[in-house]
């Protein structure tokens, strides 16, 4: 498979992760999460991210046979020199963009985990103060009324 190809192939699936990132943080701004909905993003986003990585040592596997260096500098000369430098480019941008929204789909799991345990501490501390015994028996102190006049 050629360098051009191989690199096409990792931009669309960086575009398709764009949208998964972006469907999960719709997700995570409503009110009420969908948790089936987010179990499958995360399914579909790791069966994309195992493809971007297999493609990905594939592209340096070509890179090398072809004889240029390791790195970001071999992945560009190869890429000049293949006509597909502006393809590169692009996957850079692309690979910039999806970590970035990645990090802020992490703060916002993160908010959203933090929110949810302050949600039940509260729970908690309000089912600590109820008024009745696991017996169903009052746990308030009867009341003195001075009945006597």
């Amino acid at each position: 498979m050629g360098l051009t190809r191989l690199l096409s192939d990792q931009l669309q699936r960086l575009d398709d992760l764009v949208l998964l990132l972006s469907d999960e943080q719709a997700e995570l701004t409503k009110g009420s999460i969908d948790g089936d909905a987010l179990n499958t993003i995360a399914l579909k986003k790791q069966a994309l991210l195992v493809e971007l990585e297999r493609i990905e040592t594939l592209r340096r596997s070509v890179q090398t046979k072809l004889g240029y260096a390791d790195g970001t500098q071999g992945a560009r000369q190869a890429a000049n020199d293949a006509g597909c430098l502006s393809t590169w480019e692009s996957l850079l941008e692309k690979s910039e963009r999806v970590s970035r929204m990645n990090a802020l789909t992490g703060q916002m799991l993160s908010l959203r985990m933090k929110h949810n345990q302050e949600m039940l501490n509260y729970i908690r501390q309000i089912a600590e103060k109820t008024l009745y015994k696991p017996n169903g028996r009052n746990n308030a102190q009867p009341g003195r009324i001075n009945a006597s006049a």
